[in-house]
This record gives C-alpha cells, sequence and structure tokens, in this order.
C-alpha cells in the first residue's frame, strides 16, 4: 500500500484539505487502513475520480484512500446485461464495455470519469431521473467492507437497510469492494434529440414537466443572467432512444470508434486548450454575451441525432474546463424543488444572484422524481444546478448568497445533493433529512463505524463530530 502526504483539492478547485493519500489496489489494503487509523487516530474517506464540486472526497489531516486501483471489470454478461466492477471502474471503461454489445449504463452523470464507487455514495442521478431514478435502483448487489473488518454482501432483500444507506451514504458507513449492475439495452448508437428554446423560467419547468413522459431524457439550459420577463429564458434537450429497427446500421454506430468524443477540433486544434480561451469570458459582461449568443442560436427549433456519449457527456466535451474559472475555482450550487413550488423558489434564487452581482455562469435543470435511499436528494420536481465563479473578493459573499439560497430552498419544501453543495450548514442538512432519517442514519452509522473512522470533511460539516 502505497502513500504520500499530498494537498488534494475539489473538482472546483474551490477547496483543499491536506492528507495521507494511500493507493489502495486491493481488498486487503482496506483492511490495514483501518487498522491504521484506529491506532493512530486518524479519519479515513474513499477517494475515486476526484469529481465532487465539495468536500466529499477530502479529510484534513486524515487518511484518504485512492481507489482508482481497484478498476478491475470482473464479469460481463453480454445476454443478461449484468456487469461487475470493482469500485475504481469510471463510467468511461463501462460504457466502453458493453456499448458495443448494445446495452448502455442506465444511468450516468455528466461527465464519464467519475468511479462506480463514488457514483454510488452520492448516489448519482442522470437527465432520465424521472424514469429511471438514480443509480441506486439498478444496483443488483455490491459488497463493502465495514470499518470493524468486516465483509458484507448488500442487496434489495439481504441486508436491506444497509443497501438502501450506503447506496447515498456519502461513504460514511463502509467501502464498497464490488458492485454488480444491470444495464440497459439499446438498438443504436445514437439517441434522437428535439432541442427548442423557452421564453422564461415558466415555459422551462413547464417543458420539463410536459415533456418527461414522452422521452426517455430531457434536459434544460437556463440563462441564469437574462432577467426581467426573460428570467430563466433557455434551451430544452428532449431525447430518445431509437427502437429496434430505426437504425439501419447499429452494428456500426455502437462501435466506440463511433462514440469517443474527439480530442480536437476540426481535427487540428487541440480541446485540452480550449479552456485558455474560455477564461476571458468567465465574468459577468462576458458570460452575458456568450448566453445571449447562444440563446439566439437555439432560437430555430431543430431535431437531430446524436451518439451517446455526446449527448450524455457534455462536461468532457472540453478537458479541464473547470480551470477556465480561474485560481479561486467554482461551486456548483444544486437544488431540488416540489414542481409546485420551484417556480416561485428559482425565481427569488435568480433575482437575489442578479442583485447581489454574483449571477451563475451556467444553470441546467431537469426533471425527478423520489427514491427510497436514506439520505435521498430527490423530490418529484425539478433540479437547477448553477455554477458559480470564486475569488478572493467575492468568496466571503457568495457563501453567505448561497446560504440565503438555502432558506429560499427549505421554505419550498426542497432538498440538497452532497457531490455538489459545498456551502450547506449543518442545521440545513437536518432540516431537509428530518430527524427520523438522521437517527436511522446515526444508528446505522454506529453499528458499521463504531470507532467513527469514516469521516469527510463533508461529514464533519454536514453531520459534525
Amino acid at each position: 500500500m502505497k502513500k504520500n502526504f499530498t494537498q488534494l483539492e475539489n473538482f472546483g478547485h474551490s477547496h483543499s484539505a491536506p492528507s495521507y493519500l494511500h493507493q489502495i489496489n486491493i481488498t486487503e489494503e482496506i483492511q490495514e487502513a483501518f487498522s491504521l487509523a484506529k491506532k493512530t487516530g486518524l479519519s479515513v474517506t474513499a477517494r475515486g475520480a476526484g469529481r465532487s464540486y465539495n468536500d466529499a472526497a477530502l479529510t484534513g489531516g486524515g487518511i484518504i484512500l485512492d481507489m482508482r486501483g481497484m478498476n478491475a471489470i470482473t464479469r460481463w454478461d453480454k445476454s443478461t446485461g449484468l456487469i461487475t466492477a470493482q469500485p475504481g471502474t469510471t463510467l468511461e471503461q463501462i460504457w466502453q464495455k458493453v456499448e458495443p454489445d448494445g446495452w448502455w449504463p442506465p444511468v450516468v452523470s455528466g461527465t464519464m470519469k467519475t468511479t462506480l464507487g463514488g457514483c454510488l455514495s452520492a448516489n448519482i442521478h442522470g437527465k432520465n431521473n424521472f424514469k429511471m431514478g438514480p443509480i441506486g435502483e439498478h444496483v443488483v448487489e455490491f459488497t463493502a467492507i465495514l470499518p470493524t473488518g468486516a465483509e458484507i454482501t448488500c442487496s434489495q432483500n439481504k441486508n436491506a437497510d444497509l443497501f438502501y444507506a450506503m447506496i447515498s451514504g456519502l461513504g460514511m458507513l463502509g467501502i464498497f469492494t464490488s458492485v454488480t449492475m444491470q444495464m440497459k439495452r439499446i438498438y443504436s448508437g445514437l439517441l434522437t434529440v428535439d432541442a427548442f428554446p423557452v421564453q422564461n423560467l415558466h415555459e422551462q419547468l413547464s417543458s420539463l414537466l410536459e415533456g418527461a413522459p414522452d422521452h426517455d431524457y430531457i434536459v434544460g439550459w437556463l440563462d441564469c443572467i437574462a432577467s426581467g420577463k426573460s428570467l430563466g429564458r433557455g434551451q430544452i434537450h428532449a431525447t430518445r432512444y431509437l427502437h429496434e429497427g430505426e437504425d439501419p446500421n447499429p452494428q456500426e454506430t455502437m462501435k466506440i470508434k463511433n462514440q469517443v468524443l474527439p480530442p480536437m477540433i476540426f481535427g487540428v486544434f487541440p480541446k485540452s486548450l480550449l479552456h485558455y480561451f474560455m477564461a476571458p469570458f468567465v465574468n459577468n459582461f462576458g458570460t452575458w454575451g456568450v448566453n445571449t449568443a447562444k440563446y439566439i442560436a437555439s432560437l430555430r427549433k431543430h431535431t437531430f441525432r446524436q451518439s451517446h456519449a455526446a449527448f450524455h457527456f457534455l462536461l468532457d466535451y472540453v478537458p479541464n474546463w473547470e480551470y477556465s474559472f480561474g485560481r479561486g475555482g467554482l461551486i456548483q450550487y444544486q437544488s431540488f424543488v416540489p414542481k409546485e413550488t420551484a417556480e416561485a423558489a428559482w425565481t427569488e434564487v435568480l433575482k437575489l444572484a442578479q442583485k447581489n452581482g454574483l449571477p451563475s455562469y451556467l444553470g441546467v435543470t431537469k426533471r425527478h422524481r423520489p427514491d427510497k435511499f436514506l439520505l435521498t436528494h430527490a423530490v418529484d420536481g425539478f433540479s437547477l444546478a448553477m455554477d458559480f465563479k470564486v475569488t478572493n473578493s467575492n468568496r466571503a459573499r457568495l457563501s453567505a448568497m448561497l446560504q440565503q439560497f438555502d432558506k429560499i430552498i427549505l421554505q419550498a419544501g426542497g432538498r440538497f445533493y452532497f457531490a455538489k453543495n459545498s456551502e450547506t450548514s449543518a442545521e440545513t442538512a437536518q432540516a431537509f433529512y428530518g430527524e427520523e432519517t438522521l437517527a436511522e442514519f446515526r444508528k446505522l452509522k454506529k453499528r458499521c463505524d463504531p470507532h467513527g473512522l469514516l469521516e469527510s470533511d463533508l461529514y464533519k460539516r454536514i453531520f459534525g463530530n
């Protein structure tokens, strides 16, 4: 087990913490790390690809388990669509393994770089949450090591309480060692996308609500700088799978070479350099210009076909795009609000951000439904994710504003997602989880981790020591 003391950051480069980084390659090394933590009094946190926008994979002064070495796909059955993989396996590895055989992961994040263990810990959702739920609903079984040293197997019928708590449990009950999931059958490497503009927030949310039942995926881009009658304007992408027979050559469109995102623009300019050219526009005036141009370009309704990878993994189009936000990095704030109160709550949020001169530079909306996981973030409603630039001069004001947002969202019956929000307080977490849920989680925590070894900076922030 290799280890070194190093400074680690979140994906947005807005938070960092020094930690003892242990590279994990086999399950025995996880048990060794727990034994070491118990002897030294240090906390332990698992880390996958480090794609969380907050402090979920940081633990200042503690032990970080780098799980990327446990990244083997140990079983793939193309006749049933069942795959078994280790927790460091990325979504990229999974879709590239299964798609040529006519399958696709049922739920994916906006980047293919996330690891399976991280996806389950946050219980990620995709652009099809309204139909397919979070990723946890497609897990058949998983194995894990608890801080006690016990090795367990969980499913919806076996150790069900831990199944529904460890998936969504932010990595604070145990460490996944193997995951078996059901993939979704597809009949083409392409999706049909209907793209159309929406003039304001009311139209944006109405389109998501009305369009979801007729599509397999639906997502909205929201211009967070537009104001007045155009507040919440943007574009909707409503998407469906091609049915069997619609694609005349599915074997070709499902080939990896026809799915991978090209590293070059026009075959000559490296995308890895694009973030340098984006940086001058990542400010209020620059983003206003970009958003205005994007909205005007979206006014023509059109339908087109797009590869699965191109549709799902927008965050991978520009490598290292997060560096365009500058030295202070970025914070992403995502709220989930019931459909009855979302428009009023987000109208207040958008206006408050503009009033403070701290508008979000990117807004993304989705349609959601509830699920049965213990630390769920889902509602029967919508989500809005907003990206904010952090600077030395705005950090304190931005943090205070986001906590004002929390109050607005709580009053609207909303919830939050802890792969994203980095400013949410323990009081806010307690308010939306509810005492019954927190009591159940603490009960499981005491059972699985009696010595309190698993403690990320996120855990300390929202649950306390």
